[in-house]
């Protein structure tokens, strides 16, 4: 297979599969891949019918491939996007799987892994909802928009690429603020000044709010397909209290009416971010699953953990090994070849949480969870963990970790950044035993685990 950058000139050939996918991904908008491909590497290629993406994921050196666009099933496309990952030494990773591509890869090929990745998943609302903000949920967006009404003397206009100068001080300013992604936000920028460039060419639509002379927002997008429109920069002054949502609304309102959908792309696993686009009340966040193939040591902790806990799913099993599974921090013991016990250390800032402890049925009886605890635990006092923790599945199992110090019933809160429950499916259940590995006791009366950014 021949990959090729893309190019401006590619632009007709590309979404003439992306656009009739009727996939709402904002990844597929052709204005998207050309401002980023200086970062992401895009390229792609028509085999045997499909639109071929390869890209580096997060602009890493880790190579990840779109799901193929085409007619019928793509499945048998898999062995040849294996090989070009191998030629680069990496493993194949399918991305932006729609929950029916996903489950087209599970049946051809069982040996992949399927895990979501939250912190990618595009926000939809429905246009009018957003043009429109009625009913009480949109009560707080339209006070933010009568206060810039009453403060400001302000006018919105049509963004041409001759407003580019005023937009790239806005965008430098925004950015001196925000120091803390700066790799990021270069980037950003770089994708603004191509989208600018070539705005005519790549059909760009946008929005530019004033107050008096100054400009105070701005937004830009492209159109997905007829249907959905995406959002792939919107920028304010925050000294304008309202200036965000104002310049969303007036947006949304001199958008043509066809657009029924608006795609206002991921919140990147920013706290901050996401309860914002939380608070515009999407219609459904977009999938974007992952396919990828499991390693022997993945596949043999898929099987154990399926015979052991028949509650989970396959992808709750593969969501962990995929996205949470640490090499280093799964200790197994193993008979005749095969993984017969093991267990997982999840650490959660100053606790190390013991996770998904499991032996094979006929291979109970044997010592091997007890040795692998205990072995567990000395690597959490050299790590200086404070405390460890569990969830106990029965109150057989309460008194067995007892005998290793676990003591206590403390409703466990987990706040993992991508949504992961490490607990029973059932919160009233989560009730977690600490043993404390530093001497000092546990004083709280809820074990908070969370890997989300703490509070400043």
């Amino acid at each position: 297979m021949e990959f090729r950058p893309v190019r401006l000139e590619d632009k007709a050939a590309i979404e003439r599969f992306t656009r009739p996918s009727g996939i709402c991904n904002c990844d597929l908008a052709f204005a998207n891949m050309y401002c980023w491909e200086g970062t992401y590497r895009s390229a792609w290629c028509v085999e045997e019918g499909f639109l071929l993406i390869r890209f580096y994921i997060d602009g890493s050196h880790h190579i990840g491939y779109m799901q193929p666009l085409g007619e019928g099933d793509f499945t048998h496309l898999i062995p040849r996007l294996e090989a070009d990952a191998r030629a680069a030494g990496q493993p194949l990773r399918i991305s932006g799987l729609t929950p029916e591509g996903a489950a087209a890869v599970r049946r051809a090929h069982p040996e992949f892994g399927i895990w979501r990745n939250r912190d990618y998943e595009d926000y939809v609302y429905r246009a009018d909802d957003l043009r429109n903000l009625t009913g009480r949920r949109y009560q707080p967006k339209r006070n933010h928009i009568n206060r810039f009404e009453a403060a400001y003397d302000y006018r919105y206009e049509e963004l041409t690429p001759a407003l580019a100068p005023e937009c790239m001080r806005l965008e430098r300013e925004w950015r001196a603020g925000h120091d803390s992604h700066a790799a990021e936000l270069t980037a950003e920028q770089r994708a603004m000044q191509r989208a600018f460039d070539h705005f005519g060419e790549l059909e760009l639509r946008g929005g530019a709010l004033f107050v008096g002379e100054k400009l105070v927002a701005f937004t830009i997008g492209s159109a997905i397909n007829d249907e959905a429109f995406c959002i792939h920069v919107e920028k304010a002054d925050t000294r304008y209290d309202g200036a965000f949502t104002m310049i969303n609304r007036l947006f949304a309102q001199h958008l043509p009416p066809h657009y029924t959908l608006i795609d206002r792309e991921e919140d990147l696993g920013l706290e901050g971010l996401r309860q914002s686009k939380l608070s515009y009340h999407p219609l459904f966040l977009q999938p974007k699953l992952t396919a990828q193939r499991l390693t022997e040591e993945q596949l043999q902790l898929r099987a154990l953990w399926l015979a052991c806990f028949p509650e989970d799913t396959q992808d709750d099993v593969e969501q962990f090994l995929l996205s949470r599974y640490d090499e280093r921090r799964c200790l197994v013991a193993r008979r005749d070849g095969r993984i017969a016990a093991m267990l997982h250390i999840v650490p959660f800032r100053d606790t190390a949480y013991i996770y998904a402890v499991a032996t094979a049925p006929d291979c109970r009886q044997q010592g091997l969870a007890g040795g692998l605890l205990r072995e567990a635990l000395d690597r959490c006092r050299a790590e200086r963990f404070r405390y460890a923790a569990l969830i106990p599945g029965s109150e057989e199992l309460r008194r067995w970790y007892a005998g290793f110090g676990f003591a206590g019933d403390y409703p466990a809160c987990f706040r993992t950044h991508d949504d992961f429950d490490f607990g029973t499916g059932d919160p009233a259940h989560d009730r977690a035993m600490v043993l404390p590995l530093t001497g000092e006791p546990f004083a709280g009366e809820t074990l908070d685990l969370s890997d989300l950014p703490q509070e400043s």
